[in-house]
């Protein structure tokens, strides 16, 4: 069975209707049934019936990270005996936070994987290789594991790292479709050519790249992108997720932009102050859950920033597009006057052949100006070679010059310290 809804085909008015109706709704369920929201409505004077259209969500102050981690359980609106499963953010931007679903919200997370894959062009005939783990309340793993079982199709649990076992299963079980970090992936195909295991006679055609962006803004395949697919006959489908939307966006085909789902949320492309930016111009991806039991959320903005495409797509859907995620907000650095994002910088290592690891930290320097030190893993036999080769390189691409030093690989695992989650960029700022 194939999972295409007919809303994301539909007429701008008609999906703005949907919308609407739904908003109205959700209005009225957190304004019967949340702490949070009852009291941010009470505080800011809201009338819920004066909001009849998406156009409306402005008259609404924004729900920030800070809000959920300060006041985490005042945004459940249900008893907690009916709290099916808990899940929690992977804690890469502060303290983590419990995202409480119900029965009908896993069910709601089910079906919008399942309409995902059906974007990438998954079917009941695929069967599907899971790199990625599924304990340690994530909700991603669930979500992607009801949603191939929603789809229909074959699923096998491998759980991230270990590519002697991905290889092994591979070859045993024959999956079409891979899902995960497709840094990841990179490793895999370095071990394969070690091991003389020949990747484009293997069952594979196809990957669902998670957590890791595969396009620059113009969409064009970046470097990890152009590592995979440069050697494997392999399409690629980016996605972008977070725990507390509980939804995604997901690539078609086409690979311009994760497609939007408007029955399972509104989306709203925010500046530093709260209102949306132009057509074309990026802005934080802010959301409100349709169609949420435990915990809605009203203009939650993420901290993502992207551009909006609202073009309609050459698959056919009509729906918004959100573009490749340029950089985390609270990610953003300042060196020397130069605004920076940690994925600029992931672009610039991806491209080094000779490193084989890495990890960036930044920190407040002795001035309270930030600082940016890379701990790399490398081969070259000059150290001072190689460092000084990725300082001109940074210097030349950024204009800033970052500290670089090379450890080892065990070294490496400590500084990033244990996690869900690979961290690539730790923030030690105060």
């Amino acid at each position: 069975m194939k999972y295409i809804p007919d809303i994301e085909f539909a007429p701008a008015d008609e999906i703005q209707t949907l919308q609407a109706d739904k908003l109205v709704l959700l209005l009225k369920y957190v304004s019967e049934n949340s702490p949070f929201y009852k009291k941010l409505f009470r505080e800011h004077g809201v009338d819920i019936h004066a909001i009849k259209h998406t156009d409306d969500l402005v008259k609404i102050p924004v729900t920030t990270k800070d809000d959920i981690q300060l006041f985490n359980w005042d945004f459940l609106c249900i008893d907690r005996k009916n709290v099916a499963e808990y899940t929690s953010t992977s804690g890469t931007l502060g303290k983590p936070v419990t995202i409480a679903l119900s029965a009908n919200d896993l069910e709601r997370l089910a079906y919008n994987e399942a309409i995902s894959f059906t974007c990438a062009d998954g079917s009941a005939d695929e069967v599907y290789q899971l790199m990625l783990t599924l304990d340690r309340q994530f909700m991603a793993g669930i979500a992607y594991y009801e949603g191939i079982r929603k789809l229909g199709a074959g699923l096998v649990r491998v759980g991230p790292g270990l590519p002697a076992m991905q290889w092994e299963t591979i070859g045993r079980l024959n999956p079409t479709v891979l899902v995960g970090v497709p840094s990841f992936v990179v490793k895999l195909l370095e071990y394969a050519k070690e091991q003389n295991i020949d990747f484009n006679k293997t069952s594979v055609k196809k990957i669902t790249c998670i957590g890791e962006s595969i396009r620059y803004a113009d969409f064009k395949p970046n470097v990890l992108a152009q590592k995979i697919t440069a050697q494997w006959n392999v399409h690629l489908y980016g996605t972008y997720a977070s725990t507390e939307m509980q939804t995604a966006f997901t690539e078609c085909r086409y690979g311009q932009g994760g497609h939007h789902h408007p029955e399972l949320l509104i989306v709203e492309l925010l500046d530093d102050n709260n209102n949306p930016v132009k057509d074309g111009e990026p802005g934080e991806v802010t959301i409100t859950t349709l169609g949420v039991e435990a915990m809605p959320l009203i203009r939650y903005k993420t901290g993502d920033i992207a551009v909006a495409h609202h073009a309609p797509c050459a698959c056919g859907r009509t729906t918004l597009r959100v573009g490749p995620i340029t950089g985390r907000k609270q990610q953003m650095l300042k060196l020397k006057g130069t605004t920076v994002y940690p994925p600029a910088i992931f672009d610039i290592l991806n491209q080094q052949s000779e490193i084989h690891d890495y990890a960036i930290e930044a920190f407040t320097g002795t001035l309270g100006t930030d600082e940016l030190k890379i701990y790399m893993v490398s081969e070259l036999p000059g150290q001072n070679e190689a460092v000084n080769r990725l300082e001109t390189i940074f210097q030349s691409r950024l204009r800033v010059t970052p500290t670089v030093q090379i450890v080892e690989p065990e070294t490496l695992e400590k500084i990033r310290g244990a996690g869900r989650k690979v961290q690539k960029f730790i923030d030690s700022r105060g």
